[in-house]
């Protein structure tokens, strides 16, 4: 019978739980057994005893059960004590059929792992530029997606705060197949560190600097000011004219898409804040989540995004 009992709970707490459960059931029963009353019949005259309640002159009889009833909660009782012989809820009791829903779940997965593992495997071997384009294998990709993805990204993965938008061209690490896969199987961590000790006036100066790489209303004169400190602790980064780095995912800051602009936050804000406090993006790395196969097909369907756009 060892094979019946697992460790997940203490000695105590397994007990405990046995005896609440069976007592609550036993209690309940003899609560409903005792007033049963099956010797309450009427008299000679027809009286029948009552409670002594009575409301608008109408008395409460004290009649026994309905025979009907009683046996209906005797079938529930048998009911639940084989349930909990037969399936785990007693303690560290697992139940004589040896079910547990992690045991199901590891069923189901294994049934799952069967059935899809070739259509994987088959689409696997088709390049990504290539397998973007098949319709029929978009749209697993894109369940993938919805069931791992979305939730940072968006159900329409155009990101949000702090979450890139997967559909345009503007790709902190490069958009094409290869360095999405590497995104998906090792992940990102990117790290823009606070410049704090630049001094208020300074960091308002890289600012209007910043502000006019974008394209952006500027004050001309800080601009100025602020490229000479912009050269000599931002352009090892994102490079001399702002374009960024793709090799250390660090962002063109010439385009006008900014990561960490909150709705309703001015570019200006969005960019002094990040001054301040610096940033700190990470994406998991995936395949461990959900396998290399899927991988590719979640690349391929993220390549289709650009191609659409």
């Amino acid at each position: 019978m060892s094979n019946l009992w697992d460790d997940s709970l203490s000695g105590f707490w397994s007990a405990w739980i046995i005896v609440l459960t069976l007592g609550s059931i036993a209690f309940a029963f003899w609560i409903l057994y005792a007033n049963r009353k099956t010797d309450k019949v009427p008299d000679a005259d027809g009286n029948v005893e009552t409670t002594g309640h009575a409301a608008d002159e109408i008395e409460e009889y004290d009649n026994p059960l309905p025979r009907w009833w009683f046996q209906l909660y005797v079938g529930t009782v048998v009911f639940s004590l084989g349930y909990l012989l037969l399936y785990p809820g007693l303690g560290n009791f697992t139940g004589l059929l040896g079910w547990t829903q992690e045991g199901q779940w590891e069923q189901e997965v294994a049934r799952a792992e069967e059935r899809f593992t070739p259509i994987f495997a088959q689409y696997q071997e088709v390049p990504i530029p290539e397998l973007a384009q098949d319709a029929e294998a978009m749209q697993v990709g894109e369940r993938i997606y919805l069931n791992n993805c979305a939730v940072c990204h968006g159900a329409n993965a155009r990101g949000g705060y702090g979450f890139p938008d997967l559909t345009n061209d503007d790709w902190l690490y490069g958009g094409e197949p290869e360095q999405i896969v590497t995104t998906l199987v090792r992940g990102r961590n990117g790290l823009m560190p606070s410049w704090q000790q630049l001094g208020t006036n300074n960091i308002e100066n890289v600012t209007q600097h910043v502000l006019a790489l974008s394209g952006n209303e500027h004050d001309a004169e800080r601009a100025e000011q602020g490229a000479a400190v912009y050269a000599s602790v931002c352009a090892a980064c994102h490079g001399g004219e702002g374009t960024g780095n793709q090799a250390l995912g660090a962002p063109d800051l010439t385009n006008d898409i900014w990561l960490y602009q909150a709705p309703g936050q001015s570019v200006a804000d969005s960019v002094r804040q990040t001054l301040r406090n610096g940033r700190n993006g990470h994406m998991p790395a995936q395949e461990a989540y959900i396998g290399a196969e899927r991988v590719h097909l979640v690349a391929a369907y993220i390549y289709s995004l650009r191609l659409q756009n």
